[in-house]
């Protein structure tokens, strides 16, 4: 037997409803030691057998797992997809994995907090990916952990760290600025409640594990580095191709971006660059990805996992090219040294929405302002 085999650690509770949050997840555990039963020998949790793995969805975590991660499942496909594929990733790992239908109808919220009820109150450590998800921090009011960690869930956790260390309340960048409706009036406790327990306090301890710039530091918090070890060991390097490849963004579907100016855009950089392949994101409307597709030649590519793991498996282009989202920043750190270059395009004014948020420009001119090691493209004109 392995001399991990009977050990048992703190009881880690992760909670994680997209892609990117539980491969951030994966990142953290990697760089904290918390690996599955170790079957090897030599200190690294081989790939599970069927049988084992479907044991360790349901029922007590096996002796020596340290980290249970609940999917807090969505219901858009193309997510529910990436995340069972990287649900198998947490599996091989070692991890025990939890799937919640936490949206599959009215009732599903209630049987999701009362099923987890106990495992809540148990844990000394809650791993988050997103806190300002209001099922997130409803969990947060039934937890006792000590220990709570925020894991990257994109830009959006730059606005979290800004937003903790201001003593603001919770609010989601493109959001903000805008009236509160009912709803968020009557959850306005629970959400003052998160925020904080989510400030360190009492012997409570608050991590964040990031790669994003973060500038305003709260008051007694750890920061962490995610430089995507696990990444770069699990997968590559990738076969370079010649050309380029773009990277989508969902801020049309979000109602930032006017649809026409972002397809002239799109059609702009692509003639520029000879860009032949775009990675969608996965919010991006079908309907539009079949305009893109019909007006500007592009090859769709409908990733099934997050894109830095798509672009360190290969083949990638020796150019990517991408408008402010998370993957500036992240994108480098999965491909440091393979040679290939991400450029992002700032996203002019006149392309944003009357509807659009008062503090979007800045937002994302501060998402690639801060990426110091991206090479920067010239705003496009649509002239």
């Amino acid at each position: 037997m392995s001399p991990r085999a009977g050990r048992t650690g703190p009881r880690t509770l992760a909670f994680v409803e997209s892609p990117v949050q539980l491969l951030n997840v994966l990142e953290w555990a990697h760089v904290h030691g918390l690996r599955g039963p170790d079957t090897s020998g030599a200190g690294r949790a081989l790939p599970l057998p069927p049988q084992v793995r479907r044991s360790m969805d349901g029922g007590p975590p096996p002796a020596g797992v340290e980290l249970t991660v609940v999917v807090l499942s969505p219901t858009d496909p193309m997510t529910r997809g990436q995340l069972r594929r990287m649900a198998d990733l947490a599996r091989d790992e070692g991890h025990r994995v939890r799937w919640e239908e936490a949206r599959g109808g009215p009732a599903a919220p209630f049987q999701t907090i009362g099923g987890l009820a106990g495992q809540l109150r148990r844990a000394d450590r809650i791993v988050m990916g997103d806190p300002f998800s209001r099922y997130v921090q409803l969990l947060l009011t039934i937890t006792r952990a000590k220990d709570l960690v925020v894991v990257d869930d994109g830009t959006a956790t730059m606005e979290f760290v800004a937003q903790l260390a201001r003593g603001e309340r919770l609010v989601r960048w493109h959001r903000k600025g805008g009236r509160p409706g009912a709803r968020d009036l009557l959850f306005a406790p629970v959400s003052s409640s998160a925020r904080r327990r989510l400030t360190p306090a009492g012997g409570r301890r608050v991590e964040v594990f990031s790669s994003m710039p973060v500038e305003e530091k709260p008051d007694g918090v750890t920061l962490t580095a995610n430089d995507f070890a696990w990444t770069r060991a699990r997968f590559g390097p990738p076969r370079i191709t010649k050309g380029a490849d773009m990277v989508g963004t969902s801020l049309v579907e979000t109602g930032v971006v006017d649809g026409d100016r972002y397809l002239e855009a799109v059609r702009t950089l692509a003639k520029a660059h000879g860009t032949t392949r775009y990675f969608a994101h996965r919010r991006e409307s079908t309907e539009k990805l079949h305009r893109l597709a019909a007006e500007t030649g592009l090859e769709i590519v409908r990733p099934d996992l997050p894109l830095e793991l798509i672009a360190r498996r290969g083949p990638i282009g020796r150019t990517i090219l991408s408008f402010p989202s998370t993957v500036v920043h992240t994108l480098p750190l999965a491909l440091v040294g393979t040679g290939v270059r991400v450029a992002v395009c700032d996203i002019d004014p006149a392309w944003l929405t009357a509807n659009a948020s008062p503090r979007a420009q800045g937002f994302l001119s501060g998402v690639t302002g801060t990426a110091r090691d991206v090479h920067r493209l010239a705003a496009v004109g649509m002239a």
